[in-house]
Formats: structure tokens, sequence, C-alpha cells
């Protein structure tokens, strides 16, 4: 096949993809995950039922590949707001305060669906890794931070990332981005350093 077909047909399929997951999310919002069925998914994304079975044979299958996407988007956010900041210290708290974000946006927008994704997503290894790549980062920031003396060194940097990790979880509850920053400002407050004797 001609170069320009590959490309023409890979871009429609990209396209059918999206469509899919962009319905999936707005009828889980609607209805919650539980309530959501493969004809609705196709019918909000303007497709047949059978084009729908040759993306995802199930209704759990579409809300995985809805996950990663959005799991995929919060760690680019998260890359994003750490790689805008300076030093060790001011990248951590916008890390922090994204991540903050994306649990306050969430709870917004995705009212229907469960906090905890082991709901959405069966399988321990799935969630265990997204919960991975968010702890990995936080701790590297906590190294780093650390080592520049803006983090305390007396508890280990894996411990302080679970530690930011469960306490940003609260944001889903807050009632404004203000009170994430001060959310965040209260947990940078628990990361400080010791004073010296």
């Amino acid at each position: 096949m001609p170069k320009l077909w590959d490309e023409t047909i890979e871009a429609h399929r990209r396209t059918v993809h999206d469509a899919v997951l962009d319905a999936a999310a707005t009828l889980v919002a609607e209805r919650g995950p539980l309530a959501v069925t493969m004809s609705q998914i196709a019918a909000a994304a303007g497709i047949g039922r059978a084009t729908l079975y040759k993306y995802f044979p199930d209704v759990q299958a579409v809300l995985v590949a809805w996950h990663d996407r959005e799991v995929a988007g919060h760690l680019h956010r998260l890359a994003a707001a750490r790689d805008e900041a300076e030093d060790p210290g001011q990248r951590l708290e916008a890390v922090l305060y994204a991540y903050g974000l994306i649990h306050h946006d969430r709870a917004r927008r995705h009212r229907h669906v469960p906090a905890e994704p082991g709901i959405l997503v069966p399988g321990d290894e799935h969630v265990a890794r997204t919960q991975r790549h968010i702890g990995d980062l936080l701790r590297d920031l906590l190294t780093d931070a650390s080592q520049a003396g803006q983090v305390r060194d007396d508890i280990a940097p894996g411990e302080l990332a679970d530690y930011c990790r469960y306490s940003l979880q609260a944001a889903a509850d807050l009632p404004s981005e203000d009170a994430v920053r001060r959310l965040v400002t209260l947990i940078l407050a628990g990361l400080r350093p010791e004073p010296r004797a």
C-alpha cells in the first residue's frame, strides 16, 4: 500500500479510537462506569456497534484504555510542571500542586468515577504500575530536594513520596484551587528539614 494510504488509515483509526474514549469519558461522567454499555458508547462516538467491537471487545476494555490515556495525560502534565521550575524545591512544589489539581479536577469532571482506580481497572498490576510511575517521579524529586538541603533527609524519599501521594488525595474533596494550594503548603511544611541542633 502507498505510504499516504497507510498514514490516512492510521489517522482514521486514531480518530475513531479517540472518539470512543471521549464518548466513554462523557458517559462515565454522566452515569458512572457500571451503567455504560457498548451500544451507548457506539452511539455517543457516532459509530456502529460492529465498528466499536473491531476496536474493543467490551466496556471494560474501553474503560482500561480510557484510564491509560488519563494516566498518560497526568504524567505528561506532571513532567511539564517539573520541567518549568528552576531548583529542586520549586520543581517539587510545582509537581505537588499539579498533582493536587489533577485530583481536584478529576473529582469535578468525573463525580461518578470511583476514586480507587482498581474499581475501573481490575488487576493489581495495572493499578500498581500507575502508582509506581507517580511514586517514582515524586521520589526522584524528593531525593534531589533532599540533596539540595530543601527537604528532610531523616526519612527515606520513598516514604516521603507515599506521604505526598496519599496526602494529595484529599485535594479531590477541596472546594477550590486556593484550597489545593494551601494543602500543598501544608505538605511542604511536613517535608522541611529539621533544624540542626
